[in-house]
C-alpha cells in the first residue's frame, strides 16, 4: 500500500529535511512553496541534509522537487547534502545538473531589438563574406600549383574523385536528362502544333538542352549529389580532427583536401554535360516520333542544321564554371564546419543551398555576357 509523500523539516543544528512516503506523481507532490517559506529563515553560509532512509518509492516527481529545492538554494547559498539520498536519486541528480539548461538562441533573439538583430546579421554577412574571400585567394594559390606542376595530393584520390563525380553519377543525369528533353518536346510540340511548325521542335530542344537546360541540371544535381558530399566529407574530418592533424604535420588542406575536389569536378561535370546534351536531345526525340510522327533521323539532321557548334561550347564552358562552383561551396562549408554531428548536417544542407544559388547566378550572368557579346 503506498503511502502519501511528505517531509519533515527539522530546524537543530545541522539542518536537516527527512523525505517520507511515496514520491510518484500518481500520489502527488507536495508543494515547494511552503518548505521555501519556512527555510527563508536561514542565513546565507548554513546547509541543509537531505536524509532519504524513510523514502519509498519515489519517481520524476521526487527529482523535479529535489531540483527545484537546489536551484533555490543556490540562489540563497545554502549548501545542500544528499549523501543520505538514495544512489539512484544522487546519479539522476549529478546527471541533470551535468548539462546546465542553456537558454535558446531563438527566444534570446526575439527579445532584441530589431537595429540589434540587423547588425548582427550584417556582422555574420561581413564575416561570411571575408570567409569566402580567403577561401577563393587560397584557391587561387593552390590552382598556382597545380598549373606549375606541383600538386601536393595523392593522384590516387584524385582518381576515386574522377569515378565518385563521373562514372556514379550516370545514372541520374541519364534519368533527369531524358525527361527535361521530353518535357520541353512536350511543351514546344503542344504550342508549334497549332502553327503547323511542328518541325521546330527539333531547335527548340536541341538549342534549350545545348545552351541551358543540360549545363544547369548537370551542376543542380551534383550539387546535391557531389557538393553536399564534399561538406559532408570535410565536415567529418573536421569533427574527427582529422583536418587539424593534416595542419600539424605541415600539409595544407587546400592543397591536400581541395585542389584535387575542384580538379575532379572541373573535369567530369563538362563531360557529364555533354552526355547530358545527347540524352536530353534523344528524349525530345522519341517524343516528337511519338507526337509529331517526326523520325529520329529528320529530328537529328534538323538539330544538325540549325544549332550551331558555338551552342554546345556555350553549355560545356558553362558546365566548367558551374563545376568549380559546386566544388568551392562544398569544401567551403565542409571547412567552416563545427565539430559536432548537427553541424555536418548543416554544413552539407548549406553546401547544396550555397552552390545552387551560385549556379544560378553565374548562369545568368555568363547569359547576359553571350548576348552583349553576340555570341
Amino acid at each position: 500500500m503506498s503511502q502519501p509523500p511528505n517531509y519533515q523539516l527539522f530546524d537543530q543544528q545541522p539542518l536537516r529535511l527527512r523525505l517520507q512516503g511515496d514520491w510518484r506523481f500518481v500520489d502527488g507532490i507536495p508543494a515547494i512553496e511552503e518548505l521555501f517559506s519556512r527555510l527563508e529563515g536561514l542565513a546565507d553560509g548554513q546547509c541543509l541534509k537531505l536524509e532519504g532512509e524513510t523514502l519509498g518509492q519515489w519517481d520524476s516527481g521526487l527529482l523535479t522537487f529535489l531540483l527545484k529545492l537546489l536551484q533555490w538554494a543556490r540562489d540563497h547559498s545554502i549548501c545542500v547534502d544528499c549523501s543520505d539520498l538514495p544512489e539512484g536519486v544522487c546519479r539522476l541528480l549529478h546527471l541533470a545538473g551535468a548539462v546546465p539548461p542553456q537558454p535558446g538562441r531563438r527566444r534570446r533573439r526575439r527579445s532584441d531589438p530589431i537595429l540589434t538583430r540587423i547588425g548582427n546579421v550584417t556582422l555574420e554577412l561581413h564575416q561570411t563574406w571575408q570567409d569566402a574571400l580567403r577561401f577563393i585567394g587560397e584557391s587561387v594559390l593552390c590552382s598556382g600549383n597545380l598549373l606549375r606542376g606541383r600538386p601536393r595530393f595523392r593522384f590516387k584520390d584524385l582518381l576515386e574523385l574522377l569515378e565518385d563525380c563521373g562514372a556514379q553519377a550516370l545514372p541520374i543525369v541519364t534519368l533527369i536528362s531524358l525527361l527535361v528533353g521530353m518535357i520541353l518536346a512536350f511543351v514546344g510540340a503542344v504550342q508549334l502544333r497549332m502553327f503547323g511548325a511542328d518541325i521546330f521542335v527539333a531547335d527548340l530542344v536541341g538549342l534549350g538542352m545545348a545552351r541551358e537546360m543540360a549545363p544547369m541540371m548537370t551542376a543542380v544535381i551534383m550539387a546535391g549529389r557531389t557538393g553536399a558530399a564534399f561538406a559532408a566529407q570535410l565536415g567529418t574530418m573536421q569533427v574527427n580532427e582529422e583536418i587539424d592533424a593534416l595542419i600539424t604535420m605541415g600539409i595544407p588542406p587546400m592543397d591536400f583536401l581541395v585542389a584535387p575536389r575542384m580538379l575532379a569536378l572541373m573535369t567530369m561535370l563538362p563531360l557529364l554535360c555533354i552526355y547530358s546534351m545527347f540524352m536530353g536531345i534523344l528524349g525530345g526525340g522519341l517524343v516528337s516520333a511519338a507526337m509529331l510522327d517526326i523520325n529520329l533521323t529528320p529530328f537529328f539532321l534538323r538539330i544538325q542544321e540549325n544549332v550551331g557548334l558555338q551552342h554546345f561550347v556555350i553549355g560545356v564552358v558553362k558546365a566548367a564554371v558551374f563545376g568549380v562552383i559546386v566544388a568551392l561551396s562544398g569544401c567551403l562549408r565542409g571547412l567552416q564546419c563545427g565539430r559536432s554531428a548537427q553541424a555536418v548536417g548543416q554544413a552539407a544542407t548549406s553546401a547544396v543551398v550555397t552552390g545552387i544559388v551560385l549556379v544560378v547566378v553565374a548562369d545568368a550572368v555568363i547569359t547576359i555576357l553571350c548576348q552583349v557579346l553576340g555570341v
